[in-house]
Parts: C-alpha cells; sequence; structure tokens
C-alpha cells in the first residue's frame, strides 16, 4: 500500500525515499552525487504515479453507467496500451488489453473500460492477475451476460535478464459467462478481434 504520512501501520515517504537513497548506495557507492542527490524523491514521485492503482475504487469506475436501451450484443473495446510493473523482478510490462462484454440491461462508460484495466495494471502485478481480475470485476460490477479479457504483452524480465528474449509476446484470456459457455459468442468476438481497425 502507498504510504500515508502519520500512518503507524503504513511506511512514510520519508522511509521510502530512504529506501531508494540505500539502493543507491548499493548500486554506485555515492548517493551523494550530483546527478542522484533527487533521485529518491523523483523515484517515490514517479511511483505515487506509477502504482496509482492502489487508490482507484475499481466498484465506483464501474457504476457509472446508462441504459442499454435494449442492445444486448458484444460491446468491446480493444487495443488499450497499458503499461505494469512485474511483481517478481520490479521490470516493466506493456502492451494492449482487449475487453468485451455483453451487457443485459446497463451499458457502461467507454472510458470506464480504459480506467479498469490501469486501476489493475498500476498495480505490482502479473499479467495473469491483471486479466483475471479485470473478467472478474465486469462480472461483479456489471453483470452482464458475459465477459471477457485478452491481455497481449512484451516483459522487461524476459527482454532485460534471464533468456533476453527481445520479441516474446505472452497472451492471457479470461472468459465469463456466455464468452465461456458458448462457441458462437466467443467466434465472434474472435471475429471481431482480426477485423482491420478504423
Amino acid at each position: 500500500m502507498l504510504g500515508m504520512e502519520g500512518s503507524d501501520d503504513v511506511v512514510t515517504k520519508n522511509q521510502a525515499e530512504n529506501a531508494v537513497k540505500t539502493l543507491l548506495e548499493y548500486l554506485e557507492g555515492d548517493a551523494q552525487r550530483e546527478g542522484l542527490k533527487k533521485t529518491p524523491q523523483r523515484v517515490i514521485d514517479s511511483w505515487d504515479e506509477i502504482f496509482s492503482g492502489y487508490k482507484e475504487d475499481r466498484e465506483e469506475l464501474l457504476q457509472s453507467t446508462f441504459n442499454g436501451e435494449g442492445y444486448d450484443g458484444i460491446v468491446l473495446l480493444r487495443d488499450i496500451e497499458f503499461h505494469s510493473t512485474c511483481e517478481h523482478h520490479l521490470q516493466p510490462f506493456s502492451g494492449r488489453a482487449h475487453v468485451a462484454y455483453i451487457p443485459i440491461d446497463r451499458i457502461v462508460g467507454i472510458s470506464k473500460l480504459a480506467r479498469i484495466v490501469d486501476a489493475h495494471a498500476h498495480r505490482l502485478q502479473n499479467q495473469e492477475r491483471i486479466t483475471k481480475g479485470i473478467a472478474d470485476d465486469l462480472e461483479t460490477y456489471l453483470k452482464p451476460l458475459g465477459s471477457a479479457v485478452i491481455i497481449e504483452a512484451s516483459h522487461g524480465c524476459m527482454r532485460c535478464r534471464g533468456v533476453k528474449k527481445q520479441n516474446s509476446v505472452m497472451t492471457t484470456s479470461a472468459m465469463r459467462g456466455v464468452f465461456f459457455d458458448k462457441a458462437e459468442p466467443r467466434q465472434e468476438l474472435m471475429q471481431l478481434l482480426q477485423s482491420r481497425p478504423l
């Protein structure tokens, strides 16, 4: 959890900056060098933004709904770019998310689908958990006939260390409701994903 000043239960911003300073000493031996003096503050300020998903209320995001006016087809927002951080090595990973659902009575504002991706991605994560979490939230808060999430991402921990595979892309999916139970909606979704973008 991101620190809150004055709380006994969490690390303060000052303590977090000191931890970064310790890491700089480990890496370079001199955290007081001109180029590094303000690095601890900059790192923690950037982390407040990068890990802002811990502060997002996902239920509130998906409560912004409208009358679906009888629409009962697939709603798909594809190619939602996202950036996240691998919890195992603190390496970045990024890619595209495709989020779909079939409404019953209510539709959600389109920007909320992109924001729910960010709410999950802006945490220490793994790709599987992001995929499952988005699908679970759609099911819990929208109660659609079905929901589907497909994520494609490249991982820094694969590119920069270990096996060093530069062009590998990992794909994960989560299908709920009719997307899981019935072949026809799933096939229609796949066709929509393969159609040419505008």
